[in-house]
């Protein structure tokens, strides 16, 4: 069994803190690195950076090409490559540059890392993804119990997160102080809360009919007129465990003072959600999806549609149009087919031709964002 390098290890670390200080990468991107060195370590034998050669890098992408993925046993996706190549290629580009290495590295050798134009438009395509419809999260709401308090705070974390958009780390984040509920408003503030690039926003509830804003007005009552927590509990807190009779471990009620150190709980309510509602899982982040698409059949004007943009944290509505706003397959085919010419050669009646022009020119005068 190849031994690691003590080396390597250090200017790994250089290079992480590099990326965190200099660079302002958070943990998560921080982490995907390290696991994109530590694959190809692996791969390399555990050698000494300073002996990499650029043959080590081609090699390395054979490898990729024929190792199979943990969870499905598949080959891995273009997209999964292309990443993992592209943060080696960087850390090979900052590592010619560092005392020790510099004599016996190139930045040009770190361009072998790179995949062929054909397979990064493959890894870069946009592909539709897959989000409930508002009916079928409304039915989720619906099904799901409220006989015990856990199962209060399940249901009210699900319309939550359909009023408001929040990704799941926010979610596990949330304390009463955040909402506000004369102004139908819940504060993303980063200080406390697990925002998405450590964003502070306001968020005023969706308007998405249904149950869901009386569930989590009458959650929030529960939780401060009836078990008199604060502003500084949790709006969602952790299952508090304790013996059962039978002596073994169980769920015994809610925890108070602490938030969920991560979203995995929360992922786990949905899924099981779901799947006693009858249908397929949908993750949290997915309602974000489900909201933009409503808001594109709502809104009547673009001004409305910023509003809607900048109430899911977004700076650009380029940012929503273009991560959320792909049209589904059917009602692609469904619009096309609708938008045929009149006997006049004019638009039809439904299309109004200064609405799209405006929208047009706002698209173009918006830079692309990744918030």
């Amino acid at each position: 069994m190849a031994k690691h390098s003590g080396a390597n290890a250090r200017i790994k670390r250089e290079y992480f803190t590099y990326l965190k200080e200099a660079q302002r990468r958070d943990e998560t991107s921080i982490d995907a690195v390290a696991k994109a060195l530590a694959r190809f370590e692996e791969a390399n034998g555990h050698k000494d950076f300073k002996t990499f050669h650029r043959a080590q890098a081609v090699a390395f992408k054979h490898k990729l090409d024929k190792q199979p993925a943990i969870r499905t046993g598949k080959p891995l996706s273009r997209a999964t490559v292309n990443s993992t190549l592209s943060a080696l290629r960087g850390f090979f580009i900052w590592l010619a540059g560092q005392p020790g290495y510099k004599s016996r590295l190139s930045y040009a050798d770190a361009d072998y890392f790179n995949l062929s134009e054909k397979d990064v438009r493959i890894a870069k395509a946009v592909r539709h993804k897959v989000f409930p419809s508002l009916d079928q999260v409304h039915h989720v709401i619906a099904s799901m119990p409220t006989c015990t308090a856990i199962e209060m705070r399940n249901r009210a974390l699900v319309a939550f997160a359909l009023l408001t958009g929040a990704r799941d780390g926010a979610l596990a984040s949330f304390r009463l102080k955040h909402v506000d509920l004369l102004q139908g408003r819940v504060d993303q503030d980063a200080r406390d809360v697990r925002t998405k690039a450590s964003k502070t926003f306001s968020t005023w509830f969706f308007p998405v009919g249904g149950e869901a804003l009386q569930i989590v007005q009458d959650w929030c009552a529960y939780l401060r007129t009836t078990l008199l927590w604060g502003d500084d509990d949790p709006l969602f807190p952790p299952t508090q465990i304790g013996l059962g009779e039978n002596g073994g471990f169980v769920p015994v009620g809610l925890r108070r003072g602490e938030c969920w150190q991560g979203a995995g709980p929360i992922r786990d309510i949905f899924r099981k959600a779901f799947e006693a509602a009858g249908l397929p899982y949908f993750n949290p982040h997915s309602f974000r999806d489900t909201l933009v698409h409503h808001g594109e059949k709502v809104c009547p004007t673009i001004e409305a549609f910023k509003a809607w943009s900048q109430n899911l944290g977004h700076e650009r509505v380029m940012t929503t149009l273009t991560s959320y706003g792909t049209v589904a397959p059917h009602r692609q085919a469904e619009l096309i087919r609708g938008m045929g010419l009149d006997s006049t050669d004019q638009l039809a009646p439904a299309v109004d031709a200064a609405f799209v022009a405006k929208v047009v020119a706002a698209m173009q005068n918006l830079p692309v964002s990744r918030d």
